[in-house]
């Protein structure tokens, strides 16, 4: 005799409610509702950029990259979309979901099983005329088909699909995701290499200027018109340039060696692609900055975090059905034969049921589970509210990190033609005895100094864009939804 579970009902109870569910065709658990998280009407830095503002959706933001006009960063990016092993690994991950969900499918199903056997005994039964013992045996063949199925009525089963949907299409998200960083992981790697470029061609043509200052310090020494205090600190001033070389190589092979890794290749593989120096990319300030609530869609972190919680939410109606009955329908049909040839035409018999089963005492477990699942929900949604949170402080963060940039650059332009100008009228007045060897070097060190900082503003502009391009959600495209 059945007594009251867990879950505190009747068997009747139980039956009524099940029938009810059956007739209404029901699933236990919290339906699912986007959770909503606080959205600003407008960015907070937007009028110190001058950018536009628009909801549809731009081109030139979801593929952004093309906006450089690069053909070296399209190609790069095209190689690291097919080679990249975290894409490899998300895709894997994608498909893993697909499965699990194809398994899910499964169990709202029948199952059935077939068998099939046969026997033969020999054993001893009397002596033969001469005292041979004699054997007889028996054969013995049989056939069956076995059927079952486990009636969804509490929607345990259907709740468990929605959960390896929705994870399903977190994964695909993840793998949006992954995509979208690896775009500007390849764009920003790419501008450091023709950063580091840049600089050493500022170096390289001040280590010149220096070199021939150092000649000329030297002829005016031998010429008796200045002191070798002047040679010295001339050459110094040169091999302090010349000192800066290696390190900035070092920095430009890294640079490439990140590359090579992104695009799926050993260190090395894009030295020769990329041994041409070129400028850093620059884009048009075309940019459409959007409304914060299209961040809420083009962002697959954000759309990832919200399927999770559709998957936690399903997870609760799992667990609630948990606490009720199941219903199983069985069904068989065997044939048995003395010959295997007979075997088709045996009588056959057949029988059918339906079982009930319900958990009576489980020591709490089950309301447990449902207290861990609604607890695990809580959890998803404050991930998913803080997820958006900091989306929305990173394109502020962004926008105006890009502003002040912008800013900056325009600045360091007007300060190293003052210097370059500073510099060559301090070298004509010490060449005519105006000025010490001091104002010469002071001229040179503060030039070389704004032309490094320059060449290095020109690498943040750029990738100051491409943070604002990621932030604002660009690149969503390159991997659709596929989940039906």
């Amino acid at each position: 005799m059945i007594t009251a579970g867990e879950n505190g009902r009747s068997p009747r109870a139980a039956l009524v409610a099940a029938l009810a569910c059956v007739l209404s065709g029901c699933a236990v658990g919290p339906d699912y509702r986007q959770p909503q998280a606080p959205t600003p009407d407008q960015w907070q830095q937007l009028p110190q950029t001058g950018l536009r503002v628009e909801s549809t959706e731009a081109p030139s933001l979801a593929a952004w990259w093309r906006t450089f006009d690069d053909p070296q960063l399209n190609e790069l990016i095209e190689r690291a979309l097919a080679d990249n092993t975290n894409v490899r690994q998300a895709i894997s991950r994608v498909e893993q979901a697909r499965l699990q969900r194809g398994t899910a499918i499964g169990g709202l199903l029948p199952s059935a099983s077939a068998s099939a056997g046969g026997n033969v005994a020999r054993s001893p039964s009397a002596l033969g005329p001469e005292g041979q013992l004699l054997s007889t045996s028996s054969e013995s063949y049989n056939l069956g088909v076995n059927v079952s199925w486990e009636l969804d009525i509490f929607g345990g089963r259907r709740r468990a699909l929605e959960a390896s949907t929705a994870q399903l299409q977190a994964s695909e998200a993840e793998l949006r995701d992954v995509l979208v960083s690896l775009l500007g992981d390849v764009a920003l790697g790419y501008t450091s290499v023709r950063t580091a470029q840049s600089r050493l061609d500022y170096a390289e043509r001040n280590l010149q200027s220096q070199h021939d200052l150092l000649e000329i310090t030297r002829w005016r020494a031998e010429a008796g018109l200045t002191t070798a205090l002047e040679v010295e600190q001339a050459e110094a001033n040169y091999e302090q340039t010349r000192a800066q070389l290696p390190s900035l190589r070092s920095s430009l092979l890294q640079a490439k060696n990140r590359l090579s890794v992104l695009i799926g290749q050993p260190p090395g593989a894009v030295d020769a692609m990329l041994d041409e120096r070129r400028p850093v990319p620059s884009a048009p300030l075309e940019i459409v900055a959007g409304v914060p609530a299209d961040v809420l869609r083009r962002r697959p972190d954000i759309r990832r975090a919200e399927r999770q919680v559709a998957a936690q939410s399903a997870q609760v109606g799992v667990a609630t059905a948990a606490l009720y009955p199941s219903f199983s329908l069985s069904g068989a049909i065997s044939m048995v034969s003395t010959a295997a040839g007979d075997l088709l035409d045996a009588p056959r018999s057949e029988r059918g049921g339906l079982s009930l089963t319900a958990p009576i005492f489980r020591g709490g477990a089950l309301r447990n589970n449902l207290k861990i699942q609604n607890l695990l929900l809580d959890q998803a949604v404050t991930s998913y509210e803080a997820t958006v949170l900091a989306a929305y402080e990173e394109v502020e963060n962004a926008l105006d990190a890009w502003s002040a940039e912008q800013q900056r650059h325009q600045a360091l332009q007007q300060a190293v033609a003052s210097a370059r100008l500073a510099a060559e009228l301090a070298l004509i007045q010490y060449n005519a005895g105006m000025v010490d060897f001091q104002n010469v070097l002071s001229a040179d060190r503060q030039l070389i100094s704004l032309e490094d900082s320059l060449a290095l503003s020109d690498g943040e502009r750029a990738s100051g864009l491409i943070r604002l391009y990621k932030a604002l959600g660009g690149g969503w495209s390159v991997f659709p939804e596929t989940t039906g």
